[in-house]
C-alpha cells in the first residue's frame, strides 16, 4: 500500500508532463514540472518526517533486540545513498561518454583509454551500492 502511496504522485507527474509536452508549450511544461518537483520533494520529506518521528517516539527502555525503529533509519540511508550515487553516476557518465565518442571519433586507437575513463565513472554508483550494504548489514 505504502508503495502505491509513493508512486501514484510520480506516474501522475509523468502522465503530465507527456500530456503537456505532445502540446509543445515548453514554458507551461517548464513551469509544471517544477511544480510537481517541489510537491514531490515536499511529500518525501513529510514521508521522512513522519518515519524519524515514528522511531523517535519508541519505548524509553528498549533493549538490543527491540532496536526496531533505527531499522527504518538505516534503510531511509541506504536509499539516498543509493539514489545519490546513481544521479552522480549519471552526470559523470553523461560527460564522460559524450566525451569519450567525441575522441574516439578522430582517434579509435583511443578506445581502452575511453573506455577506462567511461568505468571509473560508473565506479561512483558501485560506491553507493557498497555504503547501502553495509547500512542494511548494521541494521
Amino acid at each position: 500500500m505504502l508503495t502505491w502511496l509513493m508512486v501514484l504522485p510520480v506516474l501522475a507527474a509523468a502522465l503530465g508532463a507527456v500530456r503537456l509536452l505532445r502540446q509543445r508549450r515548453t514554458r507551461h511544461v517548464f513551469r509544471w514540472l517544477l511544480a510537481t518537483n517541489v510537491a514531490l520533494l515536499g511529500g518525501a520529506c513529510v514521508l521522512l518526517a513522519t518515519a524519524l518521528a515514528g522511531a523517535a517516539q519508541g519505548a524509553p527502555a528498549q533493549t538490543a533486540a527491540a532496536a526496531a525503529p533505527a531499522n527504518g533509519s538505516a534503510l531511509i540511508g541506504a536509499a539516498i545513498a543509493v539514489a545519490g550515487a546513481s544521479i552522480g553516476a549519471a552526470i559523470a557518465v553523461a560527460y564522460t561518454g559524450a566525451a569519450a565518442l567525441a575522441a574516439l571519433s578522430e582517434r579509435p586507437e583511443m578506445f581502452g583509454r575511453a573506455m577506462v575513463i567511461v568505468g571509473l565513472a560508473e565506479g561512483i554508483a558501485v560506491y553507493g551500492l557498497v555504503v547501502a550494504i553495509l547500512l542494511i548489514g548494521k541494521s
